[in-house]
C-alpha cells in the first residue's frame, strides 16, 4: 500500500472549501487589471470597479472547476519526454529565484552570475529524476530588456530539454516567449499538444490577482500553455496567524485566479500551487525550515485532490545559508512530510536561505532526500514473489537469509532504497578512504554529471532563427 499522509479529514476539507467560498463571496479579491475585471463580469462576478473588488458565486467556482482539466501530460523538447499529471506519479521542479549562490570553493556567498546560472541549468537536465525548471539564480539578463529575455529563453530551451515553467510579470515579454517556442517547437500547434511551458502565476498576499501576472497571461492566450497558480500567504504576516486560516487564504486566491483563467480561456491546463509559508514570529521574516510550512503543503495536496486537480506543493526549504546540519534536517523534514502527501511535483531542491542562495552540492543532495521520499511514499508492496515462504523454508530457524536469490533480486528491484551518497559502511572504511565528506561527494557527483552530460544541439535553422530574434529585440528596444 502506498503512503498517504493526511492533515485534514473529509469533514475538514469539506469546511475549508466551505469557508474560502465565503471569503470569496463576502470579502472578494481585488484585481488589478480592468481587462480582467472585464472577463469576470462577463463570467457572472460582481465587480466593483471603484475598489476594484471582484466577489465570486458558487456557481462560478463550479464552473471554472468543471472547465479545468483534471489529467494532461507535460512534455519538453527531450524525445520520449513526457510527465503525466494526476497519473500517480510524483517529479521535481527546482526552486528558482535565487540572488545568490554558495562559492564551492571558498564557501562564502556571492552574486550569482551566469556561469552558475549555466551549470545549474545543465546540472538539473543531466538529473533525471528532475522533471521541471524554474530559473534557478539571477545573473542580469532581465536588463537587458526584450533582447535579454530573447536570449534567456534561448538558451534556457538549449540547456534544458524537459519542462520548463517559469515567470514573469511583463506582459510585453510574451509575444517575444511564443516566438521563441514557435522556433523551438515547430509552431502553435506543436507546442498545444506538447506543453513544453507552463506559467507560474503568482497572486499577492492577501487576496491580490495583480496586474502585472494577469495581464502577462492574458498575453499568452491561445496557446494552450498550462498555468500554475502559486500565491505565497505567510501566516502571521500576510495571513492570518493560524494554519486553519492561512490554508483558507490561499484557497481562496488559488480559486480566484482558476476563475479568471477558465473564463477568460475556457479549458486552460491548470495546477494547484500554492505556497503555504509561515512567519518566523521574532523577526517577521519567512521561516522557511518551519514544519508547520510542509504541514499546510499536505493541506493543499488534499485539497487539489479533493477538486480532481494535478497540484504542485512546496518542501526542501531551509532557513541556513549554507550547506550545514539545519539545512540537513529543515529540509530532510519539510521534503519528507510534504512528499509523503504524493503531489505531482515536488518544489525546493536546490536553493537555501529561504529560497536566496544556490547551492550545487545542496542540489545533489536534494535530490538524493527525494529518492529517499520516494521509496518512503511507495509503502509495503504485496505481491506473490514477494511474501517469500520459500525462503522461509529453506533457511529455517536461526540461519539467515544473505545467500538467498531473493535477497539478491529484491536488492536490485525496489525493496531497498540504495542511497548514492554518504557513508554506508564501517569507521575503519571511512577512515582508509581518507574520511570524505558529503559535500565532496555531492562536487565529485556534480564533476561527473556535467562532464558526462551531452545537451540536445538546435538545427541550424533554429539557431539562426533564434539569434535573428535576438537581433530583432534588440532593435526593438
Amino acid at each position: 500500500m502506498r503512503a498517504s499522509l493526511r492533515v485534514l479529514s473529509d469533514d475538514e476539507v469539506a469546511q475549508v472549501h466551505e469557508r474560502t467560498l465565503a471569503v470569496l463571496q463576502r470579502s472578494g479579491v481585488r484585481v488589478d487589471s480592468e481587462a480582467c475585471r472585464r472577463i469576470l463580469m462577463r463570467a457572472g462576478a460582481a465587480v466593483d470597479d471603484a475598489t476594484r473588488v471582484v466577489r465570486f458565486s458558487l456557481a462560478l467556482v463550479e464552473e471554472a472547476l468543471r472547465l479545468a482539466p483534471k489529467v494532461f501530460t507535460l512534455a519538453g523538447r527531450r524525445p520520449g519526454w513526457q510527465f503525466a499529471l494526476n497519473a500517480g506519479d510524483c517529479t521535481i521542479l527546482s526552486d528558482g529565484g535565487a540572488t545568490q549562490v554558495v562559492d564551492a570553493r571558498s564557501g562564502e556567498l556571492r552574486p550569482g552570475d551566469h556561469g552558475d546560472w549555466l551549470a545549474a541549468t545543465r546540472l538539473l537536465d543531466a538529473i533525471d529524476d528532475v522533471g521541471l525548471y524554474w530559473w534557478t539564480v539571477e545573473y542580469g539578463w532581465e536588463q537587458a530588456a526584450m533582447a535579454g529575455w530573447v536570449g534567456y529563453f534561448h538558451e534556457l530551451f538549449l540547456n534544458f530539454s524537459k519542462h520548463v515553467q517559469d515567470s514573469f510579470t511583463d506582459p510585453a515579454v510574451a509575444p517575444w516567449l511564443l516566438e521563441v517556442l514557435e522556433v523551438v517547437f515547430g509552431g502553435r500547434d506543436a507546442v498545444r499538444r506538447g506543453r513544453p511551458f507552463s506559467y507560474l502565476f503568482t497572486p499577492a498576499s492577501p487576496l491580490v490577482i495583480d496586474r502585472g501576472c494577469a495581464e502577462t497571461w492574458l498575453a499568452l492566450r491561445g496557446w494552450g500553455i498550462p498555468v500554475a497558480v502559486m500565491p505565497m500567504p505567510l501566516m502571521g504576516a500576510t495571513a492570518p496567524a493560524s494554519l486553519a486560516a492561512t490554508i483558507v487564504q490561499a484557497n481562496a486566491e488559488t480559486l480566484a485566479t482558476l476563475c479568471l483563467v477558465q473564463a477568460a480561456e475556457p479549458g486552460t491546463p491548470f495546477i494547484y500551487a500554492p505556497v503555504l509559508a509561515v512567519m518566523e514570529p521574532h523577526t517577521g521574516r519567512y521561516a522557511a525550515g518551519a514544519v508547520e510550512a510542509s504541514v499546510m503543503a499536505v493541506a493543499g495536496t488534499q485539497l487539489a485532490r479533493s477538486y480532481g486537480l494535478p497540484v504542485e506543493a512546496s518542501g526542501c526549504t531551509t532557513d541556513h545559508f549554507v550547506p550545514s546540519v539545519q539545512a540537513a534536517y529543515e529540509k530532510a523534514t519539510t521534503s519528507m512530510i510534504t512528499a509523503l502527501s504524493w503531489p505531482d511535483i515536488l518544489i525546493g531542491p536546490g536553493l537555501l536561505g529561504g529560497a536566496t542562495v544556490l547551492s550545487l552540492e545542496q542540489l545533489v543532495i536534494d535530490v538524493e532526500v527525494f529518492r529517499m521520499c520516494r521509496r518512503a511514499a511507495e509503502g509495503v508492496r504485496f505481491a506473490d514473489e514477494l511474501w517469500l515462504d520459500d525462503a522461509h523454508d529453506r533457511v529455517g530457524h536461526g540461519g539467515t537469509f544473505l545467500a538467498e536469490s531473493a535477497t539478491r533480486r529484491n536488492v536490485r528491484t525496489g525493496e531497498w532504497c540504495l542511497s548514492r551518497l554518504g557513508l554506508h559502511d564501517s569507521h575503519e572504511s571511512w577512515l582508509a578512504v581518507g574520511k570524505p565528506d558529503v559535500i565532496d561527494q555531492a562536487r565529485e557527483c556534480i564533476d561527473q554529471l556535467l562532464a558526462s552530460h551531452r545537451l540536445i544541439p538546435f538545427s541550424e535553422d533554429q539557431e539562426t532563427a533564434l539569434l535573428k530574434l535576438e537581433e530583432k529585440a534588440r532593435r526593438s528596444s
